[in-house]
């Protein structure tokens, strides 16, 4: 079912300050900064090999990691992305085996315009994982059964 690590996330208080900290000390590949306002975040990409680290920053007071941040001012840690093929499929097949969907239970448009669904953490040995359909051709949300 699972492929490959996508992505580990960490949520900062201060993207700029984060961003400096991997380009010009870390001396890493950093994307440019991606508003996603349907999920309330700013995020940057540092590319690895085989993997990325995905930087997550507050896209404003209602942003859900604000939440987070309110509860860890440093940061952290947010979630683990996994690649799978047929997120439908995956996500019925979680959903059988008593795993809760956050939100509606329908895949959204993640940062790499890719479908994704999030997996409760209390589901997960304690960590948010979020699942990205990875598949050979393009798929949008339209293409997906039982999306609307």
């Amino acid at each position: 079912m699972l492929k490959r690590l996508n992505h580990v996330a960490i949520v900062v208080p201060n993207l700029d300050q984060a961003v400096s900290l991997y380009q010009n000390v870390l001396g890493a590949h950093v994307s440019a900064p991606q508003d996603l306002p349907e999920h309330g975040v700013t995020v940057v990409f540092i590319d690895l090999p085989g993997s990325k680290v995905e930087l997550v920053a507050p896209l404003g007071d209602a942003s859900p990691v604000a939440t987070f941040l309110a509860r860890n001012p440093q940061g952290g840690m947010h979630h683990l992305c996994y690649e799978v093929g047929d997120l439908i499929d995956t996500r019925d097949r979680l959903l059988a085996q008593g795993l809760r969907v956050l939100g509606d239970g329908q895949p959204s448009i993640g940062a790499h315009g890719r479908p994704v669904l999030f997996l409760h953490p209390k589901d997960c040995a304690g960590t948010l994982i979020e699942l990205e359909e990875v598949r050979a051709k393009p798929v949008t949300l339209g293409d997906l059964p039982g999306s609307a």
